[in-house]
């Protein structure tokens, strides 16, 4: 189970004034209601400039070590990338669904962000019978489902599914920095660091950048 008390180093989070620490507890709240198969669901990427957004579901499973896990936002890439390994190989089950930006351009990013979710819902080997969301809530799902906000600082299983969907689209984007270089996707992520949108002034957008997101309009470039 996680430690009640904050995580080494870093100090606990607070939102309208309470601390928020991530554990168990909604996991537990569920699986006293007879919900056996509770994941976990989050996404990445959506207020970037270009590439993909993300969404992974998690069900982690009895016994799970969750020592280190947190909103993904919270840890180093190193961190990230260790978790990541050990959530891929101990999880009960997990699975990564993709929107590529043409379809963020098509559908506008929320409905983009759904789809998404909905192909990592759709890949899970364990049918769920609990998705705890950070936030929002998926249409077009037949399990039941509890948003929270600020879930991933709160939930385990949303933070542990925030952490592959964050390690999935940063390898992703060090991919593209390889076929687009200029952007410096590789260490901004496709977000919209200074350097990023000065590459954008200077050359334009490239195949992946999302021309419907309003930071990419006319005045970026």
């Amino acid at each position: 189970m996680a430690s009640e008390r904050p995580r080494r180093g870093r100090k606990p989070l607070v939102y309208d004034g309470e601390e928020l620490r991530c554990t168990w507890r909604f996991e537990e709240e569920a699986r006293a209601e007879g919900r056996l198969a509770v994941a976990g669901m989050d996404e990445v990427g959506r207020g970037a400039l270009c590439g993909p957004v993300v969404a992974c579901v998690v069900i982690l499973g009895d016994g799970f070590d969750t020592d280190g896990i947190d909103d993904s936002k919270r840890l180093t890439a190193l961190q990230r990338e260790a978790l990541s390994a050990r959530i891929r190989e101990k999880a009960r089950a997990f699975s990564v669904g993709v929107a590529e930006p043409k379809e963020i351009d098509r559908l506008n990013i929320l409905r983009a962000t759904y789809v998404a979710m909905q192909r990592a819902i759709a890949g899970l080997a364990v049918p769920p019978d609990l998705i705890l969301v950070d936030a929002l809530e998926v249409p077009g799902v037949a399990v039941k489902q509890k948003p929270i906000i600020k879930g991933d600082a709160l939930s385990v299983s949303i933070a542990a599914a925030s952490v592959v969907a964050k390690v999935e689209r940063d390898a992703m984007m060090r991919e593209y920095d390889q076929r687009y270089p200029g952007y410096g996707l590789g260490h901004n992520m496709g977000y919209a660091a200074d350097d990023h949108r000065e590459a954008l002034r200077r050359m334009g957008p490239s195949e992946i950048h999302r021309r419907s997101f309003h930071g990419t309009q006319r005045w970026l470039f």
